[in-house]
């Protein structure tokens, strides 16, 4: 999604063969029989410069998405290198292309508004140990989803600064090892392990997983004074096969800006060019006149096949794409207190894609199966037993600052309420999104979510994208059923 911290998400022709394991040890067979070790290895994590936009005039708009596309695809192409044998030898080509690109990207923002000079220093990357089973940070992903990581809430400060030492931590280790890891890629010919991830590790058996989170819908107010409604919207599970690599919030105007594949339901007008205007003429899957656009990463089988498509082989997203068995739309309340109406046009993006390499500060994944949805898991793909459906829920941001339909990095218009549902202080509560997409997927860790090359299709990385396009009237119908306490759709 946003820009910058590893290679997170991306082209270059037939890279299917992207390594994710070792660069020394013993090789053991794993689940599916893919050669797997606990050794460490390195992927390269840079500065998330998307991250770091605050304003972005109209008149920057494509040199930045531009720039953001390029900033990833410099990332995607070193990393290739660097497992092709070329070591550490590319990170100072990578960081000569960074700036020139930032570079530009700092002068197109700074001839309307105030010049982002502090973007300059991000240009500087360093490579980061993998340590094959561990996920962001080595998260405990049984912990319970009551600390944010279902409900959305910011982490606490402390949590936050537990990661920051991890981040730290890891990057010195990446410093640290740099040289050898180059010379250990060099003697054994490359990494080597399962191609492109994920490793057997990252996938674990629901039924061990204790139960950590409410019984669905999760998210439900609680209280008083909450406004206890729903409102469904009904829009299909892309039944006619809307796909593109696009992504339109963050990089707009640009073909293959997302270098990984989309799903998308809604609004049949939505790739990288479609703006207000195309979007409110366009004609929609949703059964109720609902135009609005929700997006998320296609979820491949791991069987080899390579699709000749962009986002895909070419940016070392391989496998057969998963058509979902069911798509809920729902929309909820507040646990304090009535929501006002979204304006038309806001755009959120909830979860982070490179949360891999940036730490879980924004990573809003929850992983689970029917039939077991009060074990979430953030950092884990679920083995779900025979009979019971793989499910992805993503719970969008609840609070809006109210003036703002986007901002620089896409994030900070909008938040999470604290756990009693207070938002923070300046925003106002909005009906809540929450998509939730479940799967019939082969027995075993046999599939993955789309991804940059360097995010080693972890499962912390999944995200999803919403612009509302609702018809006034219909948003006003959502708000009045939320807040009456109506189950409507």
């Amino acid at each position: 999604m946003l820009i910058g911290a590893t290679a997170l998400l991306l082209g270059g022709g037939g890279l299917a063969a992207y390594a994710t394991t070792a660069l020394a040890g013993n090789n053991t067979p794993g689940a599916t029989g893919h050669p797997h070790t606990a050794s460490a290895a390195f992927t390269i994590s840079c500065p998330d410069v998307g991250e770091r936009l605050r304003t972005v005039p109209r008149s920057a708009q494509l040199p930045v998405s531009k720039g953001l596309s390029a900033l990833d695809k410099q990332v995607h192409d070193a990393y290739h290198k660097m497992m092709g044998g070329g070591g550490t030898a590319v990170m100072s080509p990578l960081k000569a292309q960074r700036e020139k690109t930032i570079r530009m990207m700092v002068t197109a923002i700074a001839k309307n508004t105030k010049r982002p000079g502090y973007l300059l220093k991000m240009s500087g990357c360093t490579t980061k140990p993998v340590t094959e089973g561990a996920g962001a940070g080595g998260n405990d992903s049984t912990k319970s989803v009551q600390d944010g990581w279902y409900q959305g809430q910011n982490p606490t400060q402390d949590q936050q600064g537990q990661q920051q030492g991890q981040d730290q931590q890891q990057g010195q280790q990446g410093q640290d090892q740099n040289q050898q890891g180059g010379q250990d890629q060099n003697q054994n010919g490359g990494q080597q392990g399962q191609p492109g991830g994920p490793s057997p590790d990252d996938f674990v058996d629901i039924t061990s997983v204790q139960p950590n989170a409410d019984a669905p819908p999760f998210a439900a107010p609680k209280g008083g004074n909450a406004s206890t409604g729903t409102f469904t919207t009904e829009c299909g599970r892309n039944e006619d096969g809307h796909f593109n690599s696009d992504n339109v919030i963050v990089t707009p105007g640009v073909s293959n800006g997302a270098h990984h594949t989309h799903d998308y339901v809604g609004n049949k007008a939505t790739d990288a060019f479609a703006d207000d205007n195309k979007l409110a003429a366009s004609d929609t899957t949703c059964t109720n006149g609902d135009q609005s656009t929700h997006y998320w990463p296609v979820l491949r089988k791991l069987d080899g096949n390579a699709e000749q498509k962009p986002g895909a082989a070419q940016d070392a997203n391989v496998g057969t794409t998963l058509t979902p068995a069911t798509v809920t739309l729902t929309f909820r309340g507040s646990q304090v207190g009535q929501v006002e109406a979204m304006p038309r046009f806001m755009k959120i993006i909830t979860g982070d894609a490179k949360a891999f390499t940036n730490g879980t500060k924004n990573a809003n994944a929850s992983w689970s199966c029917t039939g077991f949805e009060d074990r979430q898991l953030k950092d884990k793909y679920p083995l779900c037993p025979e009979g019971s459906q793989v499910v992805r829920t993503f719970a969008f941001q609840n609070c809006w600052n109210g003036r703002d339909i986007d901002s620089g990095n896409h994030r900070d218009h909008v938040a999470f309420s604290d756990q009693n549902g207070v938002c923070p202080n300046g925003f106002k509560a909005i009906p809540q999104l929450t998509q939730r997409i479940t799967y019939d997927v082969p027995q075993g860790d046999s599939f993955a979510v789309d991804s940059f090359p360097e995010q080693l299709h972890k499962p912390v990385t999944d995200h999803g994208d919403f612009i509302n396009v609702m018809p006034d009237q219909l948003m006003s119908k959502a708000v009045e059923c939320i807040n009456s306490g109506r189950k409507c759709d």
